[in-house]
């Protein structure tokens, strides 16, 4: 199982997020990290823009979007922007995409929310030929994709956050995997792996073609009752969010305080480990302790681990 690590625009530190960004992957590529997965919030700077200006400061480390909604923008523009951070990092970035909450899509943006297969696929049909360097010819119901670009870029390998079975069916028919949050390894193992999997086999796709990647907040504390309480106030939001609240209801946690991976180096470890039992190929840990000498000391047990 690989370690990645987590990041944000958001409190990525004081300053410009330009400059955090640069610092935090110029941490994690010293440190021994080979890639980063990133948010991107609806109230925040550009995640591409803002990458495509890091990795050409920061040498080697590969950098994922975690994720990108694509209700707000046609498949070709969202293929130039992968395809210029692609060329700008030599082939350093991977694209995660995923069809954001309702309460973004229609009360932020006015764009329905509805037919979410549909509106994926369609999607994919436009966007996947084009950041394979070929043009695209799809016409659809929620969007049509026609033309070709000129950007003579590595191609981008594109994720999908799926988590119904519909959504996970077509990540594991058409792209190299699917990047999860707060799912814990009941459901890893019992419903997102083995979903993803058999759809890439339906497909007539090579076993190992697709890959499950997981994020999970995560510490490395000797006091568990204080980071406990941290994790239940930074990410409230998760236990009412409707997708996520079925996968925590789907593990049996209360809370996201529960799928937050907190304790001690043997307890941590053994909490990975199940995840590796569970078919997860790919740990993003998102450090969220308090203290820097916290998230250091949980940043040395994944480097450690993933030795």
């Amino acid at each position: 199982m690989q370690f990645s690590m987590f990041g944000q625009l958001s409190g990525a530190g004081i300053g410009s997020p330009i400059d955090s960004t640069i610092a935090n992957l110029t941490l994690y590529r010293d440190e021994g990290f080979k890639r980063v997965w990133m948010s991107q919030m609806p109230y925040e700077p550009d995640l591409l823009t803002v990458l495509a200006v890091a990795l050409r400061e920061v040498d080697t480390i590969e950098v994922a979007s975690g994720v990108v909604p694509i209700q707000n923008q046609h498949p070709m523009q969202m293929a130039q922007r992968a395809l210029t951070v692609s060329l700008v990092s030599s082939g350093r970035f991977v694209l995660g995409l995923g069809m954001t909450h309702q309460a973004v899509t229609e009360g932020m943006w006015g764009i329905p929310w509805d037919k979410p297969v549909r509106r994926l696929n369609e999607y994919l049909d436009g966007l996947l030929p084009l950041l394979a360097g070929q043009p695209a010819e799809a016409r659809g119901e929620t969007v049509t994709t026609c033309g070709a670009l000129m950007i003579d870029a590595p191609p981008v390998d594109v994720y999908i956050a799926a988590l119904g079975p519909q959504l996970l069916k077509i990540a594991g028919r058409r792209t190299s995997g699917t990047c999860t949050w707060m799912t814990g390894p009941k459901t890893l193992s019992g419903h997102v792996s083995p979903a993803l999997r058999q759809a890439a086999a339906d497909a007539g796709r090579p076993e190992g073609s697709v890959r499950v990647v997981a994020a999970l907040p995560i510490s490395v504390t000797d006091d568990v009752a204080g980071v406990r309480k941290q994790a239940a106030e930074q990410f409230s939001m998760y236990g009412y969010l409707p997708s996520y609240r079925a996968m925590l209801d789907r593990e049996g946690y209360a809370g996201p305080e529960d799928a937050a991976i907190i304790g001690d180096e043997a307890e941590v470890t053994g909490r990975l480990n199940e995840l590796r039992e569970a078919g997860v190929d790919e740990y993003v840990g998102a450090t969220f302790d308090a203290s820097p000498e916290g998230r250091a000391r949980t940043r040395a047990l994944l480097r450690q681990l993933d030795s």
